[in-house]
């Protein structure tokens, strides 16, 4: 009876998601294939939009979908393209986030290292050396662009840390002063926030207050790196425009869980904003069109700070009813924003867990080792009705424990 149960929640769970005939259209060998890891590809996503994922910081939008999206906003407003970067979409992404930074203007670039690499050139000036955070995107995944491109010496605080906090930073510079005898100047620093190799750790408002008040007294500039900044801003309830307050410039990704393809956004005072051209124009990052990526984004980024408050929202139901589930354990992070730690008993498997998920309920999980892993939440949650979600799990870890 248990049995038939479990089957028929199922059957009712995928016929409201529009999924259950799938499995049945799909060779054995394809569905094995299907991705319920993160190595996948998700133009064989079944039903794609009422997937829900907690593997990545946005929608995971597939070509198809991504498609459809541009064709609904043509079919609503006409696409206008841009020209080199001028006009059309680019040029109302550009005046929107000036708006949301409170900045004199803002860049739309390929790249995210472009604009943090030519935030931190123009900034620094003749300065030769830039503080980073020791875990941070710059110092450790931007393939020693500041040194090999723009000779510039990146100095790192912080090590072993989330986040570097001011008296790091005071010592970091006294180091500097007291061991250097060609002394060559300190222009800037920077602050990663959130933090991607912390799991997404917000830091403190307080921290960064501090941190900005002693370097306008030095004189040094900051810059801020906020790939997700959206993400910290939903979870500490401290506004994008706050945040940027405290900084001469700020970058965020287009497609982090704004859904482009690709792009970013570098937001500042004029004076800096408008060198970016000439700069861009060096480095090879000028290309003839844009619209596609900034279209897509100005879309996701209409209403975006209601929706990610309401998956906030939908993530603490969500993982308190999780919690209750004999053999889970979701646990926040400190200063945490949208990723979790998920902790299973050891008798049960995260490789089985991700497979039945996706399988029977498209719902996609990144399987880890030890089983623990990462436990992303993003706008996919409000693809469906929470308690549908729940009731898949509570089905899925039952079939498990038999």
């Amino acid at each position: 009876m248990k049995n038939t149960i479990e089957e028929n929640n199922r059957r009712n769970f995928l016929k409201k998601c529009g999924i259950s005939t799938v499995p049945f259209l799909l060779p054995t060998a394809a569905m094995h294939a299907m991705p319920w890891s993160e190595n996948n590809n998700t133009d064989t996503a079944k039903n794609a939009e009422t997937a829900v994922n907690f593997i990545y910081d946005g929608l995971e939008l597939s070509p198809r979908q991504y498609l459809e999206v541009l064709t609904d906003i043509d079919q609503r407003k006409p696409l206008e393209h841009d020209f080199y970067g001028n006009g059309g979409s680019t040029k109302q992404l550009e005046e929107e986030f000036a708006k949301l930074t409170g900045k004199e203007k803002a860049m739309y670039l390929p790249t995210g290292t472009m604009a943090n690499q030519l935030a931190i050139k123009l900034l620094n000036g003749n300065n030769t050396k830039v503080i980073v955070p020791d875990n941070s995107h710059v110092f450790r995944d931007e393939a020693d662009a500041s040194q090999s491109v723009h000779r510039l010496r990146l100095v790192p605080t912080g090590k072993d840390k989330p986040y570097f906090q001011l008296e790091d930073l005071k010592n970091t510079v006294k180091y500097i002063d007291k061991n250097e005898v060609f002394r060559s100047g300190l222009g800037t620093v920077v602050i990663e926030n959130p933090i991607r190799r912390a799991n997404g750790t917000a830091v403190p408002i307080e921290t960064i207050k501090e941190v900005s008040a002693y370097c306008k007294k030095n004189g040094f500039k900051m810059h801020l790196d906020g790939a997700r900044i959206h993400l910290a801003s939903a979870f500490t309830n401290v506004s994008l425009k706050e945040y940027a307050s405290y900084f001469d410039t700020v970058y965020v990704s287009l497609y982090k869980y704004l859904n482009a393809n690709g792009g970013a956004m570098l937001c500042g005072d004029a004076a800096v904003i408008d060198q970016l051209s000439h700069q861009i124009k060096i480095l090879g990052g000028t290309t003839f069109q844009n619209w596609n990526n900034t279209a897509i984004a100005l879309h996701y980024l209409e209403g975006l700070t209601e929706r990610l408050d309401q998956v906030v929202v939908t993530a603490k139901r969500l993982i308190d009813e999780l919690n209750k589930i004999d053999g889970i354990s979701i646990s926040s992070i400190d200063n945490g924003t949208n990723i979790y730690m998920l902790k299973l008993a050891t008798n049960i498997s995260s490789a089985e867990l991700a497979k039945k998920l996706y399988e029977e309920y498209n719902i996609r999980l990144r399987s880890g080792e030890n089983d623990t892993m990462r436990f992303a939440v993003n706008e996919s949650l409000l693809r469906r009705d929470v308690q549908e979600i729940i009731n898949a799990w509570k089905n899925v870890m039952n079939q498990i424990r038999k």
